[in-house]
């Protein structure tokens, strides 16, 4: 039964094809400002090695500490991972507060399932289980982004409970309350 949990070493193989998965998308290239196409960028000829593997899993959780080591800009952040033993099905992020920019783009919560993981439910139970842990980081109302033609996502956000806030682009922003 999949779950979530911390970033961990024990997904590697898995993680790593995954990766390339999300890479065959066109994921990774110089405009994906998204945590996927940074780190794609940043590890994505390194993370065969299972040393850098597990330093990478580490940097995660360590980001999720005020005192973490993270990029300018960044806020804290939890990052946990949708896993079944070895099989790395996906992430999601939660950002500890908002800053402007993640006003625009990003919000609160971020996730991504691989494509061969995809259709199964992943996603709605990543944001399900995820919801309380964000509460408890005391975040009432949650923001969520997504493009405006991602039917999936945002069908798994308006299940959860998402009210649409009205603002003109591409984009849509979705308030989501994390106690249930």
């Amino acid at each position: 039964m999949p779950e979530l949990v911390e970033p961990t070493a024990s997904v590697h193989r898995s993680f790593v094809a995954a990766m390339e998965e999300f890479r065959t998308e066109g994921r990774g290239g110089p405009g994906d400002n998204s945590m996927i196409g940074r780190e794609l960028r940043e590890y994505g000829g390194r993370w065969e090695d299972p040393d850098v593997f597990a330093g990478y899993a580490a940097l995660l959780r360590a980001q999720a500490h005020e005192d973490g080591p993270l990029p300018d800009g960044f806020v804290p952040h939890t990052t946990l991972w949708l896993v079944d033993g070895s099989d790395y099905f996906g992430r999601i992020a939660i950002r500890h507060r908002l800053t402007p920019a993640l006003r625009e783009l990003g919000g609160h919560i971020g996730y991504d399932v691989r494509k061969s993981a995809r259709r199964r439910g992943h996603a709605t139970t990543m944001l399900g289980t995820a919801l309380p842990i964000a509460n408890a980081l005391g975040i009432d109302l949650a923001l969520l982004t997504c493009d405006e033609d991602n039917t999936a996502s945002r069908k798994i956000i308006e299940k959860h409970g998402g009210v649409l806030e009205t603002r003109p682009g591409p984009r849509l922003y979705y308030w989501l309350p994390t106690k249930t």
